[in-house]
């Protein structure tokens, strides 16, 4: 075997570049003198809270629409077997959507439920009639927040739903 010559190779030159740290910069200015301190003026600060406030109030009206849209998308389902592969990703689709604005407006027992619908009407495997009844106790979860208006985890009633819900799914897993 061919001893190498390792003094042959020639010499690798490495160099360190410092990049300016733009992310701070456009961070409110922190790492600058005060003076370039970008400042959020409180009126429209104000402003943009009761504007959220309102759409809050309002989620509860909005959501519904969103629920009735999946208990038809069920309902199909249960009328139209040879078109469940669709209708799930109808399903997951609009469950995405919905899991990712329960918490927003004080909901989180919605984005719960919907992350779990979304999770669970990803299936690929044959879709039941049992993965149907899956379906419709999510739908229904979602419902008896909104219907209800239980906000934040819902104490008791929030737990006794996540259990309900729980079992159907042990059930007709």
């Amino acid at each position: 075997m061919a001893e190498m010559n390792v003094s042959s190779k020639p010499a690798v030159k490495v160099r360190f570049y410092r990049l300016r740290n733009r992310l701070k910069e456009k961070t409110a200015g922190i790492g600058h003198s005060p003076e370039q301190l970008l400042f959020i003026d409180e009126v429209a600060l104000e402003a943009a809270q009761r504007i959220f406030e309102n759409m809050s109030e309002d989620y509860p009206d909005w959501v519904n629409h969103q629920i009735d849209a999946l208990y038809e998308l069920h309902r199909r389902c249960v009328d139209t077997p040879e078109h469940r592969r669709a209708l799930f990703e109808q399903i997951t689709a609009l469950a995405h959507d919905l899991k990712g604005q329960g918490g927003t407006f004080g909901y989180p027992l919605v984005t719960a439920f919907a992350t779990s619908l979304n999770r669970f009407s990803a299936i690929r495997q044959d879709i039941t009639d049992n993965h149907v009844e899956i379906i419709k106790a999510h739908i229904d979860a979602m419902r008896a927040v909104i219907r209800d208006r239980i906000k934040g985890d819902g104490s008791e009633i929030g737990l006794a739903l996540q259990r309900g819900l729980a079992q159907v799914i042990e059930k007709y897993r």
